[in-house]
């Protein structure tokens, strides 16, 4: 069955990242296409960054600094001590000397018209991630936050919610600026059209998954495709397993529970949900929801913990298709 199983992955950046590392050694013959979030791209120093893409590139690919789970190993941040030294910012986005030659090949295509999913493609050339990662869109989308800050409402990049503010501030509103008018990148409703099994990884639900979701077409496309979708809960224990998930779920009116994301989710989409044995309680909640539901061990402590929540994903699919 693994053989040819084709499977389609939206994933956000890194627990999208590390769970495709566990989704490969655990089905190592199946063809991976993933959808990754642009929605995090930001423009800086002149150069468009994209930090899912690139965190599901270097992850696959044995170049991301395994401690943080983003940028490159052995970094260094010459180039941005000297933008600091001649006053050009932003000095709290972190993009490293390494991480530089990324945008800025990325940058160089682009500018010559190639289309950000080629340039996507001629990226990982040199990675080889041994799956194929397409952005969801070649159309500029970037996911923007209302918040308050000095006692004005303003609307921030999402960057520099998540980076520079830490979420420390609430989140009244999320918006996916560009998202009505962008178009699915080619080869993205192929894909799913095509696919055995469509997984929503641990990502955030609202700014990864969320996101690639707000692009026309894609979610329609999923849940017309007739076959499993089955996701994983980023919350464990009513807590994000890391990043700042619960700020961005109240933004959109969704509580911080395992259960209360996949009903956002929605029964018309998902068909099977994991959630974290701690929230066992909730698997009942779930199912009544019309989504069948298992508890398992979610923590992605190393591959081998995440290649088997990638088995019991498969396996629930399995169960849904049967």
């Amino acid at each position: 069955m693994l053989g040819t199983m084709r499977i389609v992955v939206l994933a956000g950046g890194i627990g999208g990242a590390r769970f495709l590392r566990g989704l490969k050694k655990a089905a190592p013959d199946a063809d991976i296409t993933v959808i990754g979030n642009t929605g995090d791209d930001i423009h800086l120093f002149g150069l468009k960054v994209c930090p899912d893409l690139d965190t599901v590139m270097y992850t696959l690919g044995g170049g991301i600094n395994e401690e943080q789970g983003w940028g490159r190993t052995d970094e260094t941040f010459r180039v941005k001590e000297e933008l600091a030294a001649y006053g050009v910012g932003p000095e709290w986005f972190g993009l490293g000397d390494r991480d530089f030659a990324t945008h800025i090949v990325r940058t160089q295509m682009l500018g010559a018209g190639y289309p950000l999913s080629a340039v996507t493609q001629a990226l990982c050339e040199r990675w080889q991630p041994g799956v194929r990662l397409i952005p969801m869109s070649d159309d500029r989308v970037e996911t923007h936050v209302a918040v308050t800050l000095d006692g004005e409402q303003k609307a921030v990049h999402f960057q520099e919610y998540w980076v520079r503010l830490r979420a420390s501030v609430d989140a009244h509103a999320i918006v996916p600026v560009g998202a009505e008018q962008a178009k699915p990148a080619p080869g993205v409703l192929e894909a799913i059209a095509e696919a055995d099994v469509v997984l929503f990884p641990p990502s955030n639900p609202v700014v990864s998954v969320g996101t690639i979701l707000a692009v026309p077409g894609i979610r329609e496309a999923i849940a017309d495709a007739g076959v499993p979708v089955v996701g994983l809960s980023p919350i464990v224990g009513d807590a994000p397993v890391r990043g700042m998930a619960d700020k961005v779920l109240a933004a959109v009116g969704v509580e911080t529970s395992a259960a209360a994301v996949a009903e956002h989710y929605g029964s018309g989409l998902l068909d099977g949900w994991l959630v974290d044995s701690v929230d066992e309680g909730v698997v009942e909640r779930v199912e009544s929801a019309g989504i069948r539901c298992r508890a398992i061990p979610l923590m992605m402590t190393d591959i081998d913990a995440a290649a088997e929540m990638a088995r019991a994903a498969l396996a629930l699919a399995s169960e849904v298709r049967a």
